[in-house]
């Protein structure tokens, strides 16, 4: 299946580029092209330790390619381009009793996970001076909807987005996402609010946005973005990052950020009231950062998240946890190093812990709710000779809960994740 879904999508870009494009025009179209295919080896497991975890491991090991061939553009003055994109990965260990595990599809009627799975799709996009529409797949980093890389296969949108340039320092966006490919998916499906793995499947027919960033100044940017998921919710984001140069080598970066939700239309999902805000403030000197963080929510709703968990790395503490329950406060304090300074290129390490607690779980013990993760990654990308550009990386995850009066353990878990990577451009 998924060799002829990728095939007729290569079949019809070659056509559409013939029908649409005179000979004439497609010079930098072709001359312009970007075609990669992006290899990665992925082993996770994780160890539940609280003592009534439904599972004792969930994980697998698998590979994974990433296939993206992204055309350049027509001459003229309204200029077309057409991108094509596949994604694939097979199941080298980890079937039956080891799911789901977040990365691989779980077929529930064999009790084990799919022994491969893949997809495949097409973006067309047209240029107008410094104004860009694109149509198709979609891996956006906005405020409002982003695209997932933290496991084998990429979170993708399907939809429309415009961006536009013309003026200098201001960067307008707009657009409309109909579907999501999820991380563990093979599918594109409708939009719904993420309640939990087995939770209700209430979907909506798009995500509607706009937004805009503006450079206020060479040190500080700030950005606005609204965004619809129709009949569930409406969203507010507001954002303010500053860069200050402390001189003898210290530089200080603050981002302060915003979040506004509330229900939208049926409110398919009932009412949702969620305001959160947080900061982050990172002091760097040559390979040394220390960051330290912030992060509030407010209301009686947690954070609303997309199909298969979406990832929103707006909020200061996203993570694992993402600490966004009603109520809960959490802090983070982070360190990394590149070992570059130190005769080791290419070599960076990243700790950090962080810490939620007075979540809202419906008693009075708010005080006793808490939650904690502890990260640690190490990675290493080789910088020259015959395996240049291949990359290492540990990510060690450490989760801790204690919720109500009992001190009643949460989902307590360790996880190792090991991963290889290498790009092939072409």
């Amino acid at each position: 299946m998924f060799y002829k879904n990728f095939m007729a999508c290569a079949v019809s870009a070659v056509s559409l580029i013939s029908v649409f494009v005179p000979m004439s025009a497609q010079a930098d179209f072709v001359e312009d092209r970007q075609i990669s295919l992006g290899l990665r080896n992925f082993y996770i497991d994780r160890d539940f330790k609280q003592d009534d975890a439904p599972k004792s491991r969930i994980g697998s090991w698998t590979q994974g390619f990433d296939f993206r061939a992204v055309s350049g553009y027509t001459e003229g003055t309204l200029q077309f381009g057409l991108d094509l994109s596949a994604q694939y990965a097979y199941r080298l260990d980890g079937g039956g009793g080891r799911g789901p595990d977040s990365i691989i599809p779980y077929d529930d009627s064999k009790g084990e996970q799919v022994r491969d799975y893949g997809r495949a799709a097409l973006t067309g996009k047209m240029r107008y001076s410094k104004t860009e529409l694109k149509v198709g797949e979609h891996r956006p980093m906005l405020p409002v909807a982003f695209f997932d890389d933290s496991r084998q296969l990429i979170t993708t949108y399907h939809g429309l987005l415009l961006e536009s340039r013309e003026v200098e320092g201001l960067t307008l966006t707009g657009g409309r996402f109909t579907e999501i490919s999820s991380r563990e998916s093979s599918n594109r499906e409708k939009m719904y609010l993420f309640t939990g793995p087995n939770g209700p499947r209430r979907t909506s027919d798009g995500l509607n946005f706009a937004g805009a960033s503006y450079a206020l100044s060479p040190s500080l940017s700030a950005t606005y973005f609204y965004g619809q998921l129709e009949d569930i919710y409406q969203q507010h984001y507001f954002g303010l990052a500053h860069n200050a140069d402390l001189g003898n080598g210290y530089a200080l970066k603050t981002d302060l950020r915003y979040f506004d939700n509330n229900e939208d239309g049926d409110a398919l999902y009932g009412a949702i009231d969620n305001h959160s805000y947080g900061v982050l403030s990172k002091l760097s000197k040559g390979a040394h950062a220390v960051s330290v963080g912030y992060q509030r929510m407010l209301g009686d709703s947690t954070f609303p998240t997309l199909n298969g968990y979406a990832p929103q790395p707006y909020l200061v503490n996203w993570s694992t946890v993402a600490f966004v329950k009603p109520n809960e406060s959490s802090w983070q304090l982070r360190y990394d190093l590149d070992f570059a300074s130190y005769g080791v290129p290419g070599l960076r390490m990243m700790t950090r812990y962080m810490r939620g607690s007075g979540i809202d779980r419906g008693d009075n013990a708010l005080d006793q709710n808490v939650e904690s993760e502890f990260n640690f990654n190490l990675g290493y990308v080789v910088q020259s000779g015959t395996f240049k550009n291949l990359g290492f990386e540990w990510r060690h995850i450490d989760v801790k809960t204690r919720y109500g009066n009992g001190g009643a353990s949460g989902p307590d878990y360790k996880e190792n994740r090991l991963i290889t990577t290498y790009t092939f451009k072409f």
